[in-house]
């Protein structure tokens, strides 16, 4: 039968864990008092209304503070991103952390919140949620101290209903501090995360508290375990139905199950219950199928005392020698890449549409897996991987006891790990899409017996939260001395296998004949290394995939993927890494084209050009086992001033044979196979007009691709990912900028200032390009183009109507653009 879900949901689906059934996003009114609804729990975003001040300040704690000169800002906030005062750039040449961080700067911020709890909710529990603070953050409600969380990457959460004042002003206040060597890429500052309060009654389900698994899958039948803890924080016993229903993508309740339970005042139990699902539709990245737990508490008066959604999949998964990961049964492999938290022109800020887009652009590129690096990402982007079908490595830690910076989380880790591996399995452990836990990174004291020992403590533990998923963690300096370090892991990562310290020589084949039950991955390789890092996976089955550094370009440790290590002199203005398959912006760079060939996914033809001269200023003390650049190659055929000077061209091509043409003379066919590295290569005297490539299987032709020669530009396009957004007030549009010539082709040497404006219910929260060397303002509404393009990111606010942007440059013809915002029912 189908099953009517009650209520409204949250105007931002997939934000949580779980999903709040029968609870709306509700919005203070105008004296500050929040506004819940008679459902058993309300889960209300507080995201809106923060006061911010930038810079340490005494007092900032206190109830009668006066904040009234501070920012009005709404969550999630970034502050490094934001120029600095006084200034047109958020870049400084003498920040602490160097290139590592980009040159951005983090410091000490301030928020505070003011709210309002109606008399009439007095009785009620009451939970406040920060799915993630960078870093050191203290929270004070109404001048009492509730705690302090380091890490910048776990969420953490405190009960609050004896802090509270009913029918009166409260105040939250939250320090953030960023100080000191902490970070090796961009961190972000702030409250760059959701923060969520729930109101419950005093029986209710436990954050975190719901645990699904699927032991037994088969077609016919799949069967479904439920843990759910349920928490007495009354001061009478009292008898309750716990009730589990399942429910499929089309609505249908699919199982259901009863269990009647007496639970004693102020204590807590944990209940299974077993459910079993037919024709079970699996969870793959082919078919991401997803399931609802609806999970309710009623007592014997039926009155339901709370009621949480929980999103699952039923999938399984095995790790063998013989036959790599399997999927359903199914072997597969892993196309991953491993990515950073950070959004680019966001910063750290995590809005779930710029975590869901981050997602979408992996997946359109051909990857099947993300290595989360190096630490737990946001709900939304897990919630986003369930929803798109990529498989996901979580991670939890790039350093334990020894430091690689001196103020980073080594400090802490003593006196925090169990309280953050908690919170990354408990939080995430329901998600399909996570197929394995990593304790670390890289880790200082891997080839040490404290590190040994150090690594089977959390490796247990986490099997102790979660012993469905193997533990992993990734491993560089490939020696035997690491054996006990992965005697501790059920899978070995290994970083930069191929390439590196190794040469051309793999150790993959090495190891497995010294150790052949060894199940391995290649957890971080080389961009330059693509072609050996993948016949590796396809050569040896018990290499289960190869993850890219990195899937997406990041800010920091900035220009790895240009002037690699090491790092001698001021590189400053760097700001990118520069070593993603996809950049800042979202936009392909030509290592991404490369490995659609190896995958066989995506464009399967691509042209690219050696520049004559390097597109950058080189690094002469790099090192050669320095390799996470691409070869410095470019999609033009601009080059005015070098007319009949031999061009490199490179095309890679998946197909049996292509041929190249310079205005429809062919220059020959090559072959391209394993053998060439599927890369043909030709020197073309340069000429204006058409390069086209043409690839044949046999004698028939199987596709092509061209650059044409751009005439100068004269126009601007505006194109948007998304022409309607939900009017929340977190939702995002992102709208790429292309200076076109008379027939419409983008200019690649364009860097024209586009300035930009915008009028209706939106503003505009970022502008950037892919120039890894820009020292511009990401807030201010007006960019020079890199490459002939730039982009635009435009925010809703909690009005509906038309949002209109302009973009307007001198000399050529101006664009406009409407996104429309529309209301969330």
């Amino acid at each position: 039968m189908k099953r009517k879900k009650n209520g409204i949901y949250l105007s931002i689906t997939g934000i949580c864990l779980f999903l709040i059934l029968g609870c709306s996003q509700k919005h203070k009114n105008k004296t500050n008092e929040l506004i819940v609804d008679d459902h058993p729990r309300s889960q209300l975003l507080f995201d809106f209304d923060w006061r911010f001040h930038r810079g340490d300040i005494a007092g900032g704690e206190e109830v009668n503070f006066d904040d009234s000169q501070w920012r009005l800002l709404n969550l999630p906030h970034d502050w490094s991103i934001e120029d600095l005062p006084g200034t047109d750039s958020p870049l400084d040449s003498n920040a602490v952390g160097g290139i590592d961080i980009g040159y951005f700067v983090g410091g000490t911020g301030w928020y505070r919140k003011k709210f309002t709890i109606p008399s009439e909710l007095n009785g009620k529990r009451f939970n406040i949620n920060f799915e993630g603070v960078y870093m050191n953050a203290d929270i004070w409600l109404n001048g009492e101290h509730l705690g302090n969380h380091p890490y910048g990457y776990t969420s953490f959460w405190y009960d609050i209903p004896g802090n509270l004042i009913f029918g009166e002003e409260n105040t939250i206040a939250v320090k953030v501090r960023n100080e000191g060597k902490n970070s090796r890429w961009y961190s972000g500052s702030g409250i760059y995360r959701h923060v969520w309060l729930s109101v419950t009654e005093p029986l209710y389900i436990a954050p975190w508290g719901t645990y699904i698994s699927t032991p037994e899958v088969s077609n016919p039948l799949a069967q479904v375990d439920v843990k759910t803890k349920v928490v007495n924080d009354s001061d009478k016993s009292m008898e309750v139905t716990l009730v589990t229903i399942i429910i499929n993508r089309k609505g249908e309740e699919t199982a259901k199950v009863e269990t009647k339970l007496q639970i004693e005042a102020t204590s807590s139990l944990e209940i299974s219950q077993n459910l079993a699902v037919r024709s079970p539709e699996l969870w793959s990245p082919e078919s991401p199928n997803l399931y609802t737990a609806v999970t309710e508490i009623i007592d014997s008066d039926s009155q339901v005392l709370d009621k949480v959604e929980t999103t699952f999949g039923i999938r399984t998964i095995e790790f063998t020698v013989e036959e790599g990961f399997l999927l359903n049964g199914k072997p597969t492999l892993l196309k991953g890449g491993c990515m950073h938290h950070g959004n680019g022109p966001l910063g750290s800020a995590a809005y779930d549409r710029a975590e869901e887009r981050r997602v979408e652009l992996m997946k359109a590129s051909g990857f099947n897996s993300i290595r989360c690096a190096h630490n737990p990402p946001s709900p939304a982007f897990l919630d986003a991987c369930d929803r798109l079908g990529i498989l996901v490595i979580d991670e939890a830690f790039d350093m334990w006891r020894k430091p690689k910076w001196p103020q980073d989380y080594n400090l802490y880790f003593d006196q925090w790990w169990q309280k953050d591996i908690e919170s990354m399995v408990l939080r995430d452990r329901n998600h399909p899409s996570i197929i394995m836990w990593s304790t670390g990174n890289e880790i200082p004291e891997r080839g040490e017996p404290e590190g040994v020992k150090t690594s089977q403590m959390l490796a247990e533990y986490v099997r102790d939260l979660d012993p469905t998923r193997p533990v992993t963690s990734a491993v560089n300096g490939l020696r035997p001395d690491k054996d006990p370090y992965f005697a501790t892991l059920d899978i070995a990562g290994y970083n930069y296998s191929f390439g590196g310290d190794h040469g051309k020589q793999s150790v993959f084949e090495i190891d497995h004949n010294r150790l052949p039950n060894r199940i391995i991955y290649c957890s971080e390789s080389y961009p330059l290394e693509a072609f050996g890092a993948w016949m590796d996976v396809l050569d040896y089955p018990y290499v289960l995939g190869d993850y890219v550094w990195t899937g997406f370009d990041y800010l920091g440790e900035a220009s790895i993927g240009w002037l690699g290590y090491p790092h001698v002199g001021n590189f400053y203005p760097w700001n990118h890494a520069f070593c993603g398959d996809i950049d800042i912006c979202g936009f392909k760079r030509p290592q991404s084209y490369y490995r659609n060939v190896l995958w066989n996914a995506g464009q399967q033809v691509s042209i690219f050009v050696k520049p004559p001269k390097p597109s950058f200023k080189t690094n002469p003390d790099k090192k050669d086992w320095s390799k996470w650049e691409w070869q410095d190659v470019v999609a033009e055929w601009n080059w005015d001033g070098y007319e009949n000077q031999l061009l490199e061209v490179e095309v890679y091509c998946a197909f049996e044979t292509v041929e190249l043409f310079l205005n429809d003379k062919s220059l020959g066919k090559k072959e391209t196979n394993r053998g060439t590295q599927w890369i043909a290569k030709w020197e073309v005297p340069y000429k204006p007009g058409i390069l086209k490539a043409v690839a044949y299987e046999g004698t028939k032709e199987a596709d092509s691709r061209e650059l044409v020669t751009a005439e100068e530009p004269n126009n601007i396009h505006l194109s948007a990912d998304r022409d309607k957004i939900k009017a929340d007030g977190q939702d995002l549009s992102y709208i790429r900028v292309d200076l076109l010539d008379s027939n419409d082709r983008r200019h690649p040497k364009a860097e024209n200032l586009i300035r930009f404006e915008i009028e209706g219910p939106g503003s505009i929260i970022a502008v950037a390009s892919s120039n890894p060397m820009s020292m511009e303002s990401y807030q201010q509404s007006k960019r020079k183009a890199y490459k002939g393009r730039c982009l635009v990111i435009v925010k809703s606010t909690r009005e509906s109507g038309n949002i209109i942007i302009k973009a307007s440059s001198t000399g050529l013809r101006s664009a406009r653009l409407i996104i429309t915002s529309e209301e969330v029912n």
